[in-house]
């Protein structure tokens, strides 16, 4: 089983995740910023991902360093997951509708840390949930994991639907990457031979 646990601890967050690569798609989340925790169950249910994410952080003060943080640690641990790489898929794609809402994910488990975002949001709250900090995440996330993430809102009204098809879009197209492919059994897909660098 495709499996990482980490830790990290800072003076703004304490983070724990495990993850499973292999999975049935269970989230468990403890973050103190409900919306995000939606948001990576949508991750874990359409990536058939089992996440389990435990965070205490400085939300008094805003949920800035708490969501930048998970993106990090989750990037970390799934980094930590996938190994070398070898006999996966490597790319990922998924368009994702929600009623009026259309979103477009495509990534590249590179070795490379690279986000293109291209997402105008209809308003800048959900709630109470700033959405300028979905692009915090998956700065984090894209850094730690070394991943190459495209990530496009083609269209959308209601900002709540904007960002679901986003993260289910980002959990399907992880879905594709990190799965294996029986014809690649324990080659590694570069014609480099690496996908760490």
């Amino acid at each position: 089983m495709r499996t990482a646990k980490i830790i990290r601890n800072t003076s703004e967050t304490k983070i724990q995740i495990s993850i499973n690569l292999d999975g049935t798609g269970v989230g468990n989340f403890d973050t103190g910023v409900p919306f995000l925790e939606h948001m990576l169950d949508q991750i874990a249910r359409h990536g058939l991902i089992d996440l389990d994410i435990r965070c205490r952080g400085d939300v008094h003060i805003d949920d800035h360093h708490t969501v930048e943080d998970i993106g990090i640690a989750l990037g970390q641990a799934l980094k930590q997951a996938w190994g070398d790489k070898c006999g996966i898929t490597r790319y990922g794609h998924s368009y994702v509708p929600l009623d009026e809402s259309l979103s477009r994910v495509v990534l590249d488990l590179s070795g490379r840390p690279g986000l293109v975002y291209n997402v105008e949001f209809t308003r800048a709250l959900i709630g109470c949930f700033d959405v300028d900090l979905f692009s915090e995440f998956f700065h984090g996330l894209v850094n730690h994991a070394m991943i190459t993430l495209h990530i496009d809102n083609l269209r959308g009204v209601n900002a709540h639907h904007q960002a679901e098809t986003i993260f289910k879009a980002f959990g399907r197209a992880l879905r594709m990457a990190v799965a294996a492919d029986e014809r690649m059994a324990g080659v590694m897909p570069s014609t480099k031979g690496t996908l760490t660098a």
